[in-house]
């Protein structure tokens, strides 16, 4: 009799075992999920986030929890939104991150088109914003940031003004050097110790 309901308990445990792997492999299959951003997405919560090559999205409202994307010759407009990763591109068109969009990580943008823009305005950073080695003419205005501003060989034109700096504005090899002024920084180096 014992040897039948232990058995039986194996048999449960089991099945118990098997019914739990199959939710951790759901769980990271969610956790893994990117929506692809071509038009409007509104006030929804997404995981991760694509825009892909060429393409324009328009965020308003639209949290994140994990990284937005931008794709080369990609355009983002966002509106209002929360990111609990990053936002980051290499080569993209035109990004406009703005209206108290909060970015949970950093705000990586490198080698923005000739053209283009990248523009981070009246939004909060809690780690970097980085501009390195744009084409697209690239502007800084009315942040809080709670790491660093690091702007290193932009030549498409760079105004960095009245942001807040919890650490450090940092600006090398930009041609033409950096404009703006009012920003407040643990430290300013550089291209920008005057702004």
């Amino acid at each position: 009799m014992s040897s039948r309901v232990v058995s039986v308990s194996l048999t449960g445990m089991m099945a118990l075992m098997m019914g739990l792997a199959a939710l951790l492999v759901a769980a990271q299959a969610a956790q893994a999920e990117e929506r692809v951003c071509r038009g409007t997405i509104g006030s929804t919560t997404v995981d991760n986030l694509r825009v892909p090559q060429g393409a324009s999205c328009l965020l308003n409202g639209t949290k994140v929890e994990g990284t937005v994307k931008v794709e080369r010759s990609a355009t983002l407009v966002a509106n209002t939104i929360r990111v609990k990763g990053n936002v980051q591109s290499e080569g993209f068109k035109n990004i406009t991150l703005r209206k108290n969009s909060v970015v949970v990580g950093s705000v990586q943008l490198e080698n923005g088109l000739e053209d283009g823009t990248g523009r981070v305005l009246g939004s909060r950073i809690n780690g970097d914003l980085q501009y390195f080695s744009n084409e697209a003419r690239m502007v800084a205005r009315g942040n809080t940031l709670l790491a660093n501003l690091q702007a290193n060989q932009n030549t498409g034109g760079l105004v960095i003004e009245d942001n807040r700096i919890a650490e450090n504005l940092q600006c090398q090899a930009n041609n033409p050097p950096p404009t703006g002024g009012g920003n407040t920084a643990g430290d300013k180096e550089d291209q920008c110790a005057a702004l």
